[in-house]
């Protein structure tokens, strides 16, 4: 493993096994990690891509999923009338031991396999109330599931949780898609894309021991003032489309965070075609756009591009 650059708590080491290591000022290469992932010791934490905005993180002996959205069946252009669909072949070889499921808002690309996650592993879920309705109406037990609204800071005994307020993104009309909220779980489970609407939007960032703090965000805008005073190690910065509707996104959010030492770009990628194929660059994801920024605005932090199920060892 090799030392590549300061993190504002001492050393953040990084291994990288099926990433690219985007060039960046005065940063050297990165291992390469052989063989599977493996549960990690001390302060490490292990970060393994599940495409979209999803994570599978574990160290210090916990396993946490954010987003995990596994299935990724075609929508047609996003056809709200689509049928839900969950895969468990598809799903499960993925998921590790869980302790806790993240869900960042409630539309079918973050939310559509967690009723199957937390039924069939008993797993708790922390999301929004909008989340917590919808899981409940498909089926998940009431006692598993946990409202936030942001500003929480949670101990779960061997990691925390800082539950921050956020944003969605917008088309190029400046117009949400799948907006609303929910105050009750509705009569019937929903069947389409389009019942699970938005229901607000919520970043996390997680600190497994002694590992790096990480922040996780599943939707391209964000609350500054929400944002101010985090200074994460690793961010985990879901990419804007090629829209642009949000002014000054990237430089923004880089001044909100104290300029991260580490940026892994995520929601770029085609989310219809299968995880155990390579990513492909969604074009109407300004990918390229963010890392030009990030490289201008901050060319010292290190920019690395997952790829599907590689893992990135991370040591504050």
């Amino acid at each position: 493993m090799s030392d590549n650059t300061l993190g504002r708590r001492g050393l953040l080491r990084t291994a990288v096994a099926g990433a690219a290591l985007l060039p960046v000022a005065g940063a050297a290469p990165a291992a390469a990690a052989a063989g599977e992932p493996q549960q990690p010791g001390g302060g490490e934490t292990a970060f393994t891509w599940l495409g979209n905005s999803g994570w599978r993180i574990e160290g210090n002996g916990r396993t946490v999923l954010f987003d995990p959205y596994l299935t990724r069946y075609p929508t047609h252009g996003f056809d709200p009338k689509t049928p839900l669909t969950v895969d468990p072949a598809a799903v499960d070889p993925h998921l590790g031991t869980p302790d806790l499921v993240l869900v960042s808002h409630s539309h079918w690309d973050h939310v559509n396999d967690v009723p199957h996650i937390a039924t069939s592993r008993g797993v708790r879920v922390v999301g929004t109330a909008t989340t917590c309705h919808l899981l409940q109406a498909m089926g998940v037990d009431p006692a598993q599931l946990i409202v936030v609204k942001g500003g929480e800071v949670l101990d779960f005994g061997g990691f925390t949780v800082r539950v921050v307020a956020a944003l969605h993104s917008r088309n190029a009309k400046h117009r949400y898609w799948a907006p609303g909220t929910l105050t009750a779980p509705p009569a019937q489970a929903p069947t389409t894309i389009g019942e699970l609407v938005e229901g607000d939007t919520l970043a996390f960032q997680v600190q497994l021991g002694d590992g790096p703090q990480t922040l996780l965000t599943g939707a391209s805008d964000f609350v500054e003032h929400t944002y101010a005073g985090l200074r994460p190690d690793v961010a985990m910065i879901a990419v804007e489309s090629t829209a642009r509707t949000t002014h000054r996104y990237v430089p923004r959010l880089l001044r909100a965070l104290d300029f991260p030492r580490t940026v892994v770009p995520v929601h770029w990628d085609v989310f219809e075609t299968p995880l155990t194929d390579p990513a492909v660059q969604d074009p109407s994801m300004d990918l390229d756009g963010l890392l030009t920024q990030v490289r201008a605005l901050a060319p010292r932090t290190r920019l690395i591009r997952p790829e599907h199920l590689g893992t990135l060892r991370l040591r504050a």
